[in-house]
């Protein structure tokens, strides 16, 4: 086994301090890049010779390529693996892919249909795994919002968000992240779709300002930052009744106008125009969603050197 790797599977899991520090070293070399081109290494290229796999079972922009260049940004490499290249789609063992891919490279990404398959997953390897989507949650795209938020305000901590829309895999690591970086959340979300119960708990336990309600308005009322999601995601049944029910919570122009004069709106992508947001709040001044997708890159990279124990903790 792998001395010094860690599993990156949900922010609740990780310790606050480690997510800090992660977050100090995805703003550090996002600026030490400066006008390099973007597919040479850093000057350091701290993973040379180090290989990362990366696994799908759902189709992916951001996720693909984002940690395709994070890890060419290392000086490392990275092997795509869609779910029908593998034996996994003839019936072997996730187990099994586990200890073979673990002789084979260094790291291990997963976009996952089921979060059991990347527990499954992280189990077996010997090897760092990292959690690029399950339909329970989606740590990395957290931190790029948070990184987002750091560089439009100089801070997270004492940030006011709403989320509007699903309770959903990306809502859940939202949730997780509040205690850890010390911003307020509040959730707005119709009846049958909000965050389990047991998620707000486990947040407010340990010190996270959560708040759920049943109105866009009163969510966003004075909030820095407006978050969310699509309406529809790939697996989802009930297409119908959500777009129903969802109606209600549009992002538009005269909701971001309820929030604070200087708040941002940010969406994990793919968005769709007038559905869930406006184009004119996507497209519009207060939209982030372009530096939020980049930095899906730089935050990748940091958490890649977190799971291998190559961060240099006087960053922080």
């Amino acid at each position: 086994m792998q001395a010094g790797f860690r599993h990156f599977l949900d922010l609740a899991e990780v310790p606050a301090p480690s997510l800090r520090l992660i977050l100090a070293e995805a703003l550090r070399r996002k600026r030490s890049r400066a006008s390099r081109p973007k597919g040479a290494p850093d000057a350091d290229a701290p993973l040379i010779g180090r290989t990362l796999a990366m696994i799908f079972q759902k189709p992916s922009t951001r996720t693909r390529v984002s940690f395709d260049m994070a890890m060419r940004q290392l000086g490392g490499g990275a092997i795509m693996l869609g779910a029908s290249d593998l034996q996994l789609g003839r019936g072997e063992t996730i187990a099994d892919t586990a200890r073979v891919l673990s002789g084979y490279v260094d790291a291990l990404m997963l976009r996952a249909m089921r979060h059991e398959d990347l527990e499954a997953l992280a189990q077996h390897a010997a090897i760092p795994v990292v959690n690029g989507l399950t339909d329970r949650s989606h740590p990395c795209q957290i931190l790029a919002d948070l990184m987002t938020l750091q560089e439009r305000f100089g801070r997270i901590e004492g940030l006011r968000l709403a989320w509007i829309g699903d309770g959903n895999n990306v809502c859940r690591s939202l949730i997780e992240a509040a205690p850890a970086f010390g911003f307020s959340l509040t959730i707005a979300a119709p009846a049958g779709f909000a965050p389990a119960k047991s998620v707000l708990q486990a947040a407010a336990a340990v010190g996270g300002d959560v708040r759920l309600c049943d109105d866009p308005v009163e969510a966003v009322q004075a909030a820095d930052a407006v978050v969310t999601d699509t309406w529809v995601s790939m697996g989802d049944a009930d297409e119908d009744a959500r777009r129903a029910a969802f109606a209600p919570y549009a992002v538009t122009p005269d909701l971001m106008a309820c929030a604070a004069a200087h708040a941002v709106f940010l969406h994990c992508l793919p968005a769709h125009r007038g559905e869930e947001v406006a184009a004119d709040v996507l497209d519009g001044p207060q939209s982030l969603v372009w530096q939020e997708a980049e930095n899906r890159l730089h935050a990748q990279k940091a958490v890649l050197l977190w799971c291998l124990g190559a961060l240099n903790p006087e960053y922080a």
